[in-house]
């Protein structure tokens, strides 16, 4: 599913074959912690939308809401915001929004894993961070991945459950 514009250069596709490959890896800490806890997880996730946009909505609404894309096509539009954000949003057959991903080079507005996730994701040794968490009743997971290094690049995506 995850896709780039030839002419946009957003993400190179070595991220983008980490990106797909860590999405299929089940997240370690969303199997642990009480039931009750994570059946209240599932039922509410923290980050539902992306400047208003929101799975199941359709690309004329994603449009209005995020403006004039940078790439624009019937499966997928890029966004390019400013130097340090980017966003993807990926249409289903029937024209609705089905993931959107967003990218932070650095900068000071990079949502938390807290924020994003409604818990704290596992730092890895080399600094860097992945958590996925599923949400059957909302019908869609939600991922947080930053590289590790001195200018980590963020990623949060939120994709419709098939």
């Amino acid at each position: 599913m995850l896709q780039v514009f030839r002419r946009f250069p957003a993400l190179s596709a070595p991220a983008l074959l980490l990106l797909s490959t860590l999405a299929l890896i089940p997240s370690a800490g969303a199997q642990t912690g009480g039931a009750a806890a994570a059946d209240k997880a599932k039922d509410e996730p923290p980050f539902s939308a992306y400047k208003g946009v929101r799975i199941g909505m359709t690309a004329d609404e994603a449009r209005k809401l995020l403006g004039s894309p940078t790439e624009k096509d019937d499966k997928q539009d890029v966004y390019s915001f400013n130097e340090n954000e980017s966003c993807q949003v990926y249409y289903d057959e029937t024209k609705k929004v089905s993931a959107v991903s967003v990218t932070y080079f650095g900068g000071k507005s990079i949502p938390t894993a807290r924020a994003v996730l409604g818990g704290e994701a596992d730092t890895r040794q080399d600094g860097s961070i992945y958590k996925l968490i599923r949400f059957p009743k909302a019908g869609y997971w939600v991922s947080y991945t930053r590289t590790s290094g001195d200018s980590p690049m963020t990623i949060i995506a939120i994709q419709k459950l098939k």
